[in-house]
């Protein structure tokens, strides 16, 4: 059992003719958007808007006509990944390194709807290294500025020179002893000269669809 296709589709269902829907980025999320190209090729008229350069790629690929803010007034819905979901459906994301794109995304949407199998199901936040991405310049300071809050940051890096962004910017991962007040911890974070953006996803999701401990699909709805 594909336990990120049986997810990742079942998505879908959210998806109505005429929509503007957010693409997210990840694996997960890239069987919601194989499927979404399927039905456009049988005739259902969408339009997405793309949360990275590689959504993008892949949008292109199976058929998905694209657009951009400037074309539209809102999102129906958008459609992403997670790399960690609390019992409150408070996310963490960014492994992939699209959190800020992916963030403006979501916030735009009417419905934010994150796909997620079982194992990234968590009853508290903080497992998985927070991603913080920072403007390049003065990188140094801002590190030392996530230390002070009580992060760990590692530089991300990719062939031993640092990852860039689809915006050009770095990424801290930061491990914290524990993510108490997650909150607080976003705006914090945000605070701080040098943070575009944190992976924090606070308040944003309101349907997380996952598996149960049956295998069968469970959707959860923000209370």
């Amino acid at each position: 059992m594909n336990e990120k296709k049986e997810v990742g589709e079942k998505a879908v269902d959210y998806v109505e003719e005429g929509m503007v829907v957010g693409l997210g980025t990840g694996s997960t999320v890239f069987y919601t958007i194989s499927k979404l190209g399927n039905l456009v090729q049988q005739g259902l008229s969408i339009k997405g808007i793309p949360t990275s350069k590689q959504t993008e790629k892949l949008a292109i690929e199976v058929g998905i006509p694209l657009v951009s803010f400037h074309e539209i007034n809102q999102i129906d819905v958008a459609i992403d990944g997670a790399d960690e979901v609390s019992r409150d459906l408070d996310l963490i994301k960014g492994g992939g390194g699209a959190l800020l794109r992916e963030k403006i995304i979501a916030k735009a949407a009417k419905a934010f709807i994150v796909v997620a199998d079982p194992h990234k199901m968590v009853d508290k936040l903080g497992s998985f290294p927070l991603p913080v991405e920072v403007v390049p310049f003065g990188f140094e300071m801002t590190m030392k500025y996530l230390q002070e809050l009580g992060g760990s940051p590692q530089l991300r890096q990719k062939d031993g020179i640092p990852f860039r962004t689809d915006n050009g910017n770095y990424i801290f991962d930061c491990s914290f002893p524990e993510i108490t007040s997650p909150e607080d911890l976003e705006k914090d974070l945000n605070l701080i000269p040098g943070v575009v953006d944190n992976g924090l996803f606070i308040g944003m999701a309101d349907k997380v669809i996952t598996l149960n401990g049956d295998k069968n699909i469970s959707i959860n709805v923000r209370k």
